[in-house]
């Protein structure tokens, strides 16, 4: 009997092993084969781990290079014209990265995850294919590693389609029936892999507001997969929150499982009516694949208690709320931690033994003793948490709690005046979004000085070079408005994290992000405040070094709760207030110092959103009065931007205008002006720096390339409202991309400034 199971396991490596193989291969110092080898090694350690935990349904198929939703396109065969020509190996990363002739598929955020996803590009014009190779390759590798029960994870073609960008007459859920044939032609091959075979097909979109027009779709599809083979057994995955109008539709299909996210769905008790009265087996995702507290077992018992009055036993099965693909990969690298906070800890190995244990515990199967330790591990750490002394800072809960304004004294129409007569940076202003690449020379130096091999004087000498290396670049190639380059920082959130009271921070707590892009959240675990200034000491340095404005550059409150991995024990929005706290500090110190143009980064401020309607206006509520409160020490004249990365505006334009920031910079590289658009339908008033070209990709785009961009830009916006600039931070860029790339941007302008 199937007590247990993972929605789906972390990819990257234990070490990050898959991000070096993958830069190693992308740099040409290895070849494809060798990259092969790491990614068997990885995952044989893998299902090597779910064994040894006894995990009883083990994941195959959720492994991928890149991305899963890119591997379904190349399963599937949704391969963009621009792409088709090349081999196989070239076009995976091709789509994903972009070459010198082709410009890489759009990227943005896996639902109100920090996860990026490549968006399929599902034209009139894509034939759909079948190539089951991977699918069928990993299962037989798996199969030879473990005597466990496999299932086959699969992004399902309602989601899939409903995620991907159509052309200009074509809507990508009009293929639904050409898609769902290739699906059940997989289903039938890969049937032949065992005797009796577990598909999970994940079908996130359902637990958004887009469910309601989506659930017409269901039972005509599902009849059509559940009838493609008569030993499939196949599981509705969702996650994220509750799917109620999908599970209604569900059960009148053959669908063996329905995963439910019982960590971020607020209620689930209508869908449990539901399935009470089917003969579905519920996959209960009780412990939380997004965070990285251990679980309270027996808050966690309770809900199991309820799901067992509903729900019999024997058609009951415990396991993650999603992916552990989120959360860092293993505490047993984890030397320099507080032992108090660490023993608050749980990472995605340590999940899996949360896992079995609360499965023993729900099926009432007597704990082994590993089990017993576990059990009362997490019992003490509940209690701890409650009662420490790290956590609680009575001076930060006074001001918070005597907080009474939150935005600025003078309105935007005032402000910009006063700023462009003062500031007077012309017209098409153009500047960065902030970081300059991170060398290895560069994190080897911050490296060093953090283990104490280099003195203080000797790292902020070569900080200082680095940025005065910056400056000069700027200046020689024409840049309006300048940046110091942030070579002191190793990431825009675990930078202040470090220097706010209130986190802890992990040595290998990596989470992938896209690709090989790995970020490490910062723990925050208890009320934060702000002992000292955080950027004030390199900023002005940099400003000494030119006389052209040198802009300010902090990340935003919101986005540093939501690139955070967040006390549970607290509400969001009054640890949002303290951050905002911290940043208003901040700005104040910077403007005393002579600092005219300050950058408020809110990167992951959609990212947050919740994903059903009833809940966003509590969300917007607290998240625009944070960011004005963060600004609102900010005088008339200083200029207060903001950047907003792969996020879709139209339904929260208003919101956008609402934080009122003198100028936001925005992704549209990829996506090209329908993001804009929006910002002219809107009427929005406040400048606008749309990025011209994509950062995310190595290609170097051409001067002409870039003017056309301009110019497609002012058939949006007035000049007079426009600033030129990348579409993201350079910090992941290599300096022979950045330098031409910003000499052709520079040069567009001065071209169609003439």
């Amino acid at each position: 009997m199937i007590k247990n199971y993972v929605t789906g396991f972390p990819r990257i490596g234990e070490q990050r092993e898959l991000k070096k193989a993958l830069e190693e291969f992308w740099s040409g110092k290895c070849e494809l084969k060798e990259l092969e080898n790491v990614a068997k090694e990885l995952r044989a350690r893998h299902i090597k781990y779910q064994d040894e935990a006894k995990i009883d349904l083990i994941s195959v198929n959720d492994f991928s290079f890149y991305d899963i939703m890119l591997d379904n396109m190349i399963t599937f065969g949704a391969i963009p014209a621009r792409f088709r020509e090349l081999n196989a190996s070239e076009q995976y990363f091709a789509m994903a990265r972009g070459n010198k002739n082709a410009v890489a598929m759009e990227m943005t955020k896996w639902f109100n995850t920090n996860y990026h996803y490549i968006v399929p590009e599902v034209t009139n014009d894509v034939k759909f294919s079948l190539n089951p190779d991977k699918i069928i390759n990993e299962y037989k590798e798996a199969k030879a590693l473990t005597s466990k029960k496999l299932k086959i994870n699969l992004v399902g073609p309602i989601t899939f389609l409903a995620l991907s960008k159509g052309g200009f007459t074509s809507n990508p859920l009009d293929r639904l029936d050409e898609l769902v044939e290739k699906y059940t032609e997989l289903l039938k091959e890969i049937s032949k892999l065992d005797d009796e075979l577990i598909v999970q097909i994940d079908e996130p979109i359902f637990v958004t507001d887009r469910a309601a027009g989506l659930v017409k779709f269901i039972v005509p599809t599902y009849e059509k997969l559940t009838s493609a083979a008569s030993n499939i057994k196949i599981i509705f995955m969702t996650y994220f929150e509750h799917a109620t109008e999908a599970v209604k539709e569900v059960v009148k299909t053959k669908i063996w499982g329905v995963g439910l996210d019982f960590v971020h769905a607020s209620c689930q008790q209508e869908a449990l009516e539901v399935l009470k009265n089917s003969d579905k087996v519920l996959f209960a995702g009780l412990i939380d694949g997004r965070n990285v507290w251990k679980a309270n077992l027996d808050k966690k018992l309770e809900i199991a208690s309820k799901i067992k009055s509903i729900i019999p036993l024997d058609r009951l099965v415990i396991g993650t709320s999603c992916s552990l693909l989120h959360v860092p990969f293993t505490l047993k690298y984890e030397e320099k931690l507080n032992p108090e906070i660490k023993n608050w800890l749980s990472f995605a190995v340590e999940k899996l033994a949360e896992v079995r244990v609360l499965a023993n515990l729900v099926h009432e199967k007597e704990l082994c003793e590993i089990g017993n330790e576990i059990y009362k591990s997490n019992k003490e750490a509940a209690l701890t948490r409650a009662t420490s002394k790290l956590i609680n800072d009575e001076a930060v809960q006074k001001r918070v709690s005597n907080l009474t304004k939150f935005e600025r004294d003078t309105p935007y129409e005032e402000r910009i005046v006063i700023q462009r007569k003062e500031l007077d940076y012309g017209i098409l202003p153009t500047t960065t979004i902030g970081s300059f690449p991170q060398t290895t020379e560069l994190r080897q130096v911050r490296n060093a000085y953090k283990k104490g091999l280099i003195s203080k004087e000797a790292y902020e000498k070569d900080i200082k070079t680095y940025i005065d290396e910056c400056v000069a670049f700027q200046e020689e190639v024409g840049l309006d408005v300048l940046v110091h380059g942030e070579p002191e920082r190793n990431d825009m959130v675990e930078y202040f994290g470090e220097q706010l009271n209130g986190y802890a921070f992990s040595q290998n707590g990596w989470v992938q992000s896209y690709g090989s892009r790995c970020v490490k959240p910062p723990l925050l675990f208890g009320d934060v405040s702000r002992p000292k200034p955080m950027t004030v000491e390199w900023i002005t340095y940099a400003q000494s070094k030119t006389q052209k404005i040198m802009k300010g550059m902090l990340t935003g409150p919101i986005t540093i709760m939501n690139w955070s991995f967040v006390r549970d024990d607290k509400p969001r929005g009054e640890i949002a207030k303290e951050l905002a706290l911290a940043i208003y500090d901040e700005i104040d110190d910077l403007q005393n110092a002579g600092i005219k143009i300050i950058q408020v980064d809110e990167a992951a401020f959609k990212e947050g959103y919740p994903l059903r309607k009833e809940n966003i206006s509590a969300y917007e509520k607290f998240a625009v009065d944070c960011f004005k409160l963060s600004v609102s020490a900010a005088k008339a004249s200083t200029q207060i931007h903001t950047h907003m990365c792969y996020s879709e505006f139209n339904d929260i334009i208003k919101t956008i205008e609402a934080m009122d920031a003198d100028v936001i910079s925005i992704e549209t590289a990829r996506s090209g002006n329908e993001l804009l658009k929006i910002f002219k339908e809107v009427g929005y008033k406040q400048e606008v720096g749309p990025g011209v070209y994509d950062i995310h990709s190595p290609r170097i785009p051409s001067v002409e390339e870039i003017v056309k961009q301009i110019n497609d830009l002012l058939l949006v916006l007035p000049k007079e409202q426009l600033w030129i600039n990348p579409d993201c931070g350079l910090k992941t860029r290599k300096w022979e991309e950045v330098k031409p790339s910003l000499k052709n941007m520079v040069e567009a302008v001065k071209i169609v400034r003439g």
